[in-house]
């Protein structure tokens, strides 16, 4: 890869703004001063320095948080904080993409990822792959199984359209545990106001096999093994 398109790719600036970093020497490649921006480096292998700051490069990224309530699943909000808020200075050099996005007041399990076929897997209706929410209702649920039935919702273009039936893996009072394949606008809120009942609390549990790490605190997260990631798409 290009040395310029390398570090402009990582938000160092643009490809003209890397230009004038190596024409004012601020950049060294394996501990010599670059004078071509086109030199092309590898760099997974060359240690790379802007101004003494070491460049990290990740090929595949793949973070789990835990996303707390009050941040969006958007890359720029003018009126609320996003996820990427929640990431480190270096994390937020990376191109990355939210995997099965969270209401603004829904917490629980995300994922951040540069793998473009890996969000795909996980959002694409084809793939059928399992969304699993811990729902706290207002009221206790005296007939979760009116879950189960047909019924006719509104999505985020309100039009109408009739979910697919949910699996119940828990119901406990006011705690049902559900799972869902799909991800609609409000969808779990909705179905669950459908059947007359209020939802308080809305929190992701798991994605598939994946489940959210219990001692992950609330708006941390951290980078996923390559099991873990297999988790997320294999049945």
């Amino acid at each position: 890869m290009r040395l310029d398109k390398c570090l402009s790719n990582l938000k160092y600036g643009t490809r003209t703004d890397v230009k004038k970093m190596i024409k004012s020497k601020r950049i060294k490649v394996n501990n010599h001063i670059v004078t071509d921006p086109s030199k092309y480096v590898e760099p997974n292998i060359d240690s790379i320095f802007v101004d003494q700051e070491r460049v990290r490069y990740h090929q595949n990224i793949v973070y789990m948080m835990n996303k707390p309530k009050g941040y969006v699943c958007a890359n720029k909000d003018k009126w609320h904080k996003t996820v990427f808020d929640l990431l480190k200075k270096d994390d937020q050099r990376y191109n990355l993409s939210i995997a099965g996005r969270l209401d603004i007041d829904t917490e629980g399990l995300i994922i951040l990822t540069n793998n473009g076929a890996l969000v795909h897997d996980i959002i694409s209706p084809n793939k059928s792959v399992d969304k699993i929410y811990e729902v706290t209702t207002e009221l206790p649920l005296d007939e979760p199984k009116r879950l189960l039935e047909p019924m006719l919702l509104l999505d985020g273009k309100k039009e109408r359209y009739v979910p697919k039936r949910p699996n119940i893996i828990r119901a406990d009072k006011n705690v049902v545990v559900i799972s869902i394949q799909e991800g609609k606008f409000h969808q779990v809120k909705r179905m669950f106001e459908a059947i007359g009942h209020k939802v308080i609390n809305l929190k992701r549990l798991a994605i598939n096999q994946l489940a959210l790490e219990e001692t992950l605190e609330l708006g941390t997260y951290r980078k996923l093994t390559n099991t873990e990631i297999d988790k997320l798409v294999s049945k």
